[in-house]
């Protein structure tokens, strides 16, 4: 039995059944995690050392050093080597006040001083921590976004991120009277151009998409599926590497409707790949529900891509053999 997508877009016929139960029950296995925790813990191990220049920030608290990304969200699948940390200032904060309207403003200028402790000066001694700890040759600050440690064996590759909490504010009428969206901020090392995430409310709304009154368990799976299927598209040369970075391929699924996950992998695969192609999909957001998932900015994903995407997905459980 087949199904005409009806979407204009995905001209194409999606079979009831593609691929089998038992590949997609192995696709949804979620990859070790033991690894990534010895790594999280070295780099706080490093941060803390006597020769680290934060050490007494970080053990009183005023720096944070949290896992992101697949390992913090349970979404790693096997063959996920790079372990992404952020190391977060927590007595300097950016905000959006320009775009308050003026009377607030004002007041949120009057209430808070400029800081004396610059995200470039915690980069650098971030940076100055973690190679006094391990030895230069085996952090890379070459990257416009992260400072890149080696892997070795027993610690994975990580990809450490200094960067300081961010205020997107709605309204701010006093210290203890505003209401913000909580996100972090840094800098491209290029451009210098300012590069707001929201990783906690991307935790957050992950955890409760995956609860019980929710999908019931069946969202961080499914992402996993979706993820060592476009390894598998990639590794077939169906799908460019590079097309589909897996925060946005989980952003995408984060959009579908909670009733259509479970039963089945199968049911949940079809169910997931035919409201993709009977919906229109450039008003999605991201899974922090801050953020746009399509922008024309690099920082976000852009329509094509995620239709091609689409694509090969619904190729890929067509063509199945």
């Amino acid at each position: 039995m087949h199904v005409l997508s009806s979407n204009n877009d995905y001209q194409r016929i999606i079979k009831i059944v593609g691929i089998p139960e038992s590949q997609l029950e192995t696709w949804a296995h979620q990859g070790a995690t033991v690894t990534a925790k010895a790594t999280h813990e070295s780099i706080r191990n490093a941060l803390e050392s006597d020769s680290s220049p934060i050490k007494d920030r970080v053990k009183k608290g005023g720096a944070e050093i949290y896992l992101q990304g697949s390992y913090k969200n349970d979404t790693n699948i096997r063959g996920d080597s790079d372990v992404d940390l952020v190391v977060e200032l927590n007595t300097v904060f950016g905000h959006n006040a320009h775009e308050l309207p003026p009377d607030q403003k004002r007041l949120h200028d009057l209430t808070y001083e400029n800081a004396t402790y610059s995200w470039e000066e915690f980069r650098a001694d971030v940076i100055t921590a973690v190679s006094k700890y391990y030895g230069p040759a085996k952090v890379d600050t070459t990257g416009n976004k992260s400072i890149k440690l080696l892997p070795v064996p027993g610690r994975l590759k990580a990809d450490i991120v200094p960067a300081v909490k961010f205020r997107k504010y709605s309204h701010f009428r006093g210290r203890d009277d505003f209401r913000a969206k909580r996100g972090i901020r840094f800098y491209h090392r290029t451009t210098k151009k300012a590069i707001v995430n929201f990783p906690h409310h991307h935790f957050d709304n992950g955890k409760e998409k995956n609860s019980e009154s929710r999908t019931n368990g069946w969202f961080k799976p499914t992402v996993r599926i979706f993820k060592n299927a476009r390894s598998y598209l990639i590794e077939k040369n169906l799908l460019a590497d590079g097309k589909a970075p897996s925060y946005f391929l989980q952003s995408l699924i984060y959009n579908v409707p909670d009733k259509l996950f479970g039963g089945t992998y199968q049911s949940t695969f079809y169910n997931l790949l035919k409201y993709w192609c009977d919906n229109t999909i450039d008003r999605f957001v991201c899974q922090n529900e801050v953020d746009n998932l399509f922008d024309s900015t690099k920082e976000q994903w852009n329509l094509p891509d995620a239709k091609t995407t689409i694509r090969a997905m619904v190729q890929l459980w067509n063509d199945w053999q």
